[in-house]
């Protein structure tokens, strides 16, 4: 196999995805004669950055996925799927979703996967692209009428004296009876099958590592948990990392095709997507 030099893995600066690349950025499992460059960007600079094909192995939000697929194929470990939960909807002031067309609301980034879900809810939702990690406090002084929280924001929104005015997982759970895809990692077809499948499977023993040594990954990922304490951080780990971050499997890529197909029918995506997976 010919293998690059140098592979440049990229993934957000949060304690799930920390937990699933600590064994092989950290050098806890053999990395198969690769070199690898470690990325840490938020995920909305990461979809665009896929847009670019800019890194070998990239996490991305699977909205993003559909504008990428020619250039990037699925794996099918290293997903962030929530069981009947997802990004929240929150506000100051009570909100009812039949409130949603006449409200201005804090997203995260037009290419989020929680943003496609909120435009299948609402598909003429007005918005305004507020970074992540600063929606909470944006709506409490009521910059903005509602906002749509990722990441730990899903914990902590109580704190700004927000309320919850809908779970983006639960709904689709409503409406399909499936879990709600939210990110995964992709690697870049330009790089061969070979190559491709031996990246999948040393994402898949890292993740396989730190289910075995939850205490030293958690120690690892809690350094970026902005805030969370220790309690927190594993409570948000285990809502993301779990058995179908290790293997999606049938049920994960059936919500996955799902949750593209709809956002295609539904208008709000410009084409059809044809998924390619990495075992």
């Amino acid at each position: 196999m010919d293998v690059s030099p140098f592979m440049r893995i990229a993934h957000s600066p949060d304690p799930d995805d920390a937990f699933m690349f600590y064994a092989l950025v950290q050098g806890k499992i053999p990395t198969g004669g690769f070199r690898f460059e470690h990325v840490l960007k938020d995920i909305e600079s990461l979809n665009r950055s896929a847009m670019e094909g800019k890194y070998e192995l990239t996490a991305l939000s699977f909205h993003a996925y559909a504008y990428v697929a020619d250039r990037y194929a699925l794996l099918t470990s290293g997903a962030s799927i929530g069981e009947g939960y997802g990004p929240l909807l929150v506000a100051r002031e009570a909100l009812t979703v039949d409130d949603l067309p006449r409200a201005r609301i804090a997203v995260p980034g037009t290419l989020t996967t929680a943003f496609l879900v909120l435009r299948l809810i609402a598909p003429d939702v007005r918005y305004t692209v507020v970074p992540f990690d600063h929606i909470p406090e944006y709506v409490a002084k009521g910059q903005a009428d509602a906002g749509l929280l990722i990441h730990e924001g899903q914990l902590t929104y109580p704190t700004f004296g927000l309320r919850k005015v809908l779970d983006l997982g639960q709904w689709w759970f409503d409406q399909t009876g499936l879990p709600l895809p939210l990110g995964g990692n992709a690697v870049r077809r330009d790089l061969g099958v070979d190559v491709c499948r031996a990246l999948a499977g040393l994402l898949k023993q890292s993740i396989a590592y730190a289910f075995t040594h939850r205490e030293e990954a958690l120690t690892y990922a809690l350094q970026f948990g902005r805030g969370l304490d220790a309690t927190s951080a594993d409570r948000f780990v285990r809502m993301y990392v779990n058995e179908l971050t290790l293997e999606c499997g049938e049920r994960g890529k059936t919500a996955i095709r799902q949750l593209l197909q709809m956002g295609y029918e539904r208008g709000v995506l410009p084409r059809s997507v044809s998924i390619e997976f990495v075992e």
